[in-house]
């Protein structure tokens, strides 16, 4: 993604020139130690990032057995842009205005819809006329690009973008796929394209890495939450579940792992029968998003906030639902099967 400070004056612009009517809202007094509390409205602002996430996800999902020439990007810049804009409603009558999130959010997003805008548009001339010359049958540059599509997926959603090795993968780009071969047009257009790709990410993501390391300190990997009981034994490969103290009530504060790995702790404590009291110093509710068949209805006591269809899989839905903090547990045993897809759990 490219990010500028022409792009982060714009979005700041932008921010200036909305209304905000958020007020400060009277929060009870949180058990999660200070360092360990994340304001209440960052489980909404959080998921135009995770779209991020979610957008190269299905991508790699489709480009797994078709060219990238039809990829809905266009579309995929559209749900970003609807998604922010029912986040922004969400959020701005009831919290104050985190201003330094929503510049991130618009800096992030005016770049996506560049990359996304150019990719699209040689996509679609260049790209499809490579992809004739070659009977629209895959080239091995195609299917390099697809495991590296997938390899990068699984590494954002614990990393950020700027620390995978796209430098590494573009020698291997060069390394591993033939000089020559069949629909050589096809081959050389790929190699061009990813060859592209690789090197200005790698450019990029190293000069963000660097700025990022000097400016900013790490951010805590794990997230507290205060559980209505001790959560007992966790499943293998679930380990990481660190117990901070016990109330005298015996619920219990302890931490769990942050971003991606949160949705499967909180999946797994759901099933021993364990509930939410507080997440993060919050005791509100909590996004979740699941996929879904068209005709999923929302369960009780929950509210949907949004809903966008999976572009590229006809009768899939996407439904972004807010929790009741106190009722996640039940709420994550419900949608378990009949189609249902728990995609993320977004843990402030």
């Amino acid at each position: 993604m490219m990010r500028s400070g022409a792009m982060a004056a714009t979005a700041l612009a932008l921010l200036a020139a909305i209304s905000w009517t958020g007020a400060s809202v009277a929060r009870e007094e949180a058990t999660a130690p200070p360092e360990h509390r994340r304001p209440p409205d960052q489980t909404f602002l959080t998921y135009p990032e995770w779209f991020l996430v979610h957008s190269p996800a299905e991508y790699a999902d489709y480009v797994r057995d078709h060219m990238p020439t039809r990829f809905p990007f266009q579309g995929h810049v559209a749900q970003f842009w609807q998604s922010y804009r029912a986040v922004y409603d969400r959020v701005r009558s009831e919290y104050p205005l985190n201003a330094g999130y929503h510049v991130m959010i618009m800096v992030i997003g005016i770049s996506t819809t560049v990359e996304y805008e150019i990719r699209s548009g040689y996509e679609t001339i260049i790209g499809r006329l490579s992809g004739l010359t070659a009977g629209g049958v895959l080239s091995e540059e195609d299917g390099y690009g697809a495991a590296v599509a997938r390899d990068y997926v699984d590494f954002i959603r614990v990393q950020p973008w700027y620390e995978y090795d796209f430098f590494g993968r573009l020698i291997g780009l060069w390394k591993q796929n033939s000089l020559w071969g069949p629909a050589p047009l096809r081959k050389w257009e790929r190699k061009y394209a990813l060859t592209t790709e690789y090197a200005i990410k790698a450019g990029y993501g190293w000069l963000i890495k660097k700025g990022t390391k000097a400016s900013y300190d790490a951010p805590l990997p794990v997230t507290a939450v205060l559980l209505s009981r001790d959560p007992g034994a966790m499943p293998p490969g679930l380990t990481q579940t660190t117990i901070l103290s016990t109330l005298p009530d015996g619920r219990v504060l302890a931490t769990v792992p942050r971003y991606d790995a949160f949705m499967r702790y909180a999946d797994a404590l759901a099933q021993n029968g364990v509930e939410f009291v507080e997440i993060a110093g919050n005791r509100s509710v909590i996004l979740v998003t699941v996929l879904a068949p068209d005709d999923w209805v929302v369960p009780p006591q929950s509210k949907s906030l949004f809903t966008q269809p999976v572009i590229t899989r006809p009768g899939q839905k996407r439904f972004a639902v807010e929790v009741p903090i106190g009722g996640l547990g039940a709420f994550l045993n419900g949608v378990r099967g009949n189609g249902v897809v728990l995609e993320h759990v977004y843990d402030f």
